[in-house]
C-alpha cells in the first residue's frame, strides 16, 4: 500500500471512529507501528488529525475530549500494565479515592482482590468495577451524571467530599506535564479531581507515555502536589515522553514505570537534585511502598545479593 493510501484510510478510520490506537491501525493497513507513527505525524501537521495517547483523534485543540468508547480502545496494553503497578500501593483495610477514567477503571479491577478497602469514588465504571468484590466497601459521591466518562460532576459531587480523608487518591487525566502538572479538557472534571485531590493525604497519578508531555486546558493537580506517578516505559524513539519524566523527577515527584527492563530498574529514576518536599501530602505514615517494576529501589537485584554474598565468603 503506497503512504498516499495509508493515510486516507487512517484519515478513514480516525473519522468514522473518532479516535483509533496506533495498534489498531497498525493492523488495519498491514504496517508497523513506526509507519503508521509517521503517517499519523504527516496528516497532523495538514491539520486532519490529533495525536493524543498512543493514538490519533480527530483534531480539536485543548477543549475537545475523546468521549469513553474511544478512549477504551487507546493504549489498553500500557493501562494495564500501570494498574498492575498501581494495586501495589493499595494494602488490606485500607480507604482510597480513585477518579474517573479508563485507566482508573483497570486499576479498580485489581482492588476488587484487596480485602477490607474502602472506595470512594465519583465514576459509575469504577464502582461497577468493584460492585461484586467480597469484603470491598464503596461510596459514590453525589452529583450530576456527565455521560462522556460516566463520571459524576458538579457542586453534589465536590460537597460531599468536604471532611473526608483517605491514604491515597488515584487520578488520571487528559495530559501531564512537569510545568502545570495533571490537566483535563473538561472544567466540570477537573473541579471534582481536585475535591478528591484535597480529601487525600497522597496523589498519585496513572498516565501513560502518550499522555507525557501534554498540556490541556484545565489543571487538576499541580506538579508539587503529586506524589508518585505511575506510567509505562516510553518508546525508545520518545524523546519527548523521556524528557518529561525526567522534568517531574527533578520536582520531587517518585517515578514507577511498568515494563521497564530489568537494567533500568536496578537504577530508577530519581531527582538530579535534592528537592524540599512541598507539603504534607508527599510523607503519609505507616504507607507501604510501591512494589513491582521500576520501584524506586525498594528490593536488591540478583547482582546485588550475589556481590554481597562474594564479600561474606571472603
Amino acid at each position: 500500500m503506497f503512504a498516499a493510501e495509508r493515510r486516507q484510510l487512517i484519515l478513514e478510520m480516525v473519522r468514522a471512529n473518532g479516535a483509533v490506537s496506533l495498534r489498531e491501525l497498525a493492523r488495519v493497513v498491514q504496517t508497523s507501528e513506526v509507519t503508521v507513527r509517521r503517517d499519523v505525524r504527516a496528516l497532523e501537521a495538514e491539520g486532519l488529525l490529533d495525536r493524543r495517547h498512543g493514538g490519533a483523534v480527530l483534531p480539536g485543540g485543548f477543549t475537545r475530549e475523546s468521549g469513553f468508547p474511544q478512549k477504551s480502545h487507546l493504549a489498553t496494553a500500557e493501562k494495564t500494565a500501570i494498574a498492575d503497578l498501581a494495586a501495589g500501593l493499595v494494602q488490606e483495610g485500607e480507604a482510597v479515592v480513585v477518579g474517573a477514567g479508563t485507566t482508573t477503571q483497570e486499576l479498580a479491577r485489581r482492588l476488587a482482590r484487596v480485602p477490607g478497602l474502602t472506595v470512594v469514588t465519583n465514576s459509575l465504571l469504577v464502582a461497577q468495577a468493584l460492585a461484586h468484590a467480597n469484603r470491598v466497601e464503596v461510596v459514590m459521591t453525589g452529583g450530576t451524571l456527565r455521560g462522556s466518562n460516566y463520571a459524576l460532576v458538579g457542586s453534589g459531587a465536590e460537597q460531599s467530599l468536604q471532611g473526608l480523608r483517605v491514604s491515597r487518591a488515584f487520578l488520571s487525566g487528559s495530559g501531564l506535564t512537569a510545568e502545570r502538572g495533571l490537566s483535563t479538557s473538561n472544567m466540570l472534571s477537573a473541579s471534582v479531581d481536585r475535591a478528591l485531590v484535597q480529601a487525600a493525604a497522597e496523589v498519585v497519578v496513572l498516565a501513560d507515555h502518550g499522555k507525557l508531555g501534554t498540556d490541556t486546558m484545565f489543571q487538576t493537580v499541580p506538579t508539587d502536589v503529586i506524589t508518585r506517578l505511575v506510567t509505562d516505559e516510553p518508546p525508545a524513539h520518545d524523546e519527548r515522553a523521556a524528557a518529561e519524566l525526567q522534568a517531574l523527577a527533578d520536582q520531587g515527584v517518585e517515578i514507577a514505570v511498568a515494563g521497564e527492563s530489568a537494567a533500568a530498574a536496578e537504577q530508577p529514576r530519581r531527582p538530579r537534585r535534592e528537592m524540599p518536599l512541598p507539603g504534607p501530602r508527599r510523607q503519609v505514615s505507616g504507607s507501604a511502598p510501591m512494589r513491582g517494576a521500576a520501584v524506586l529501589g525498594n528490593e536488591q537485584s540478583s547482582a546485588d545479593r550475589t556481590r554481597v554474598a562474594d564479600l561474606r565468603r571472603r
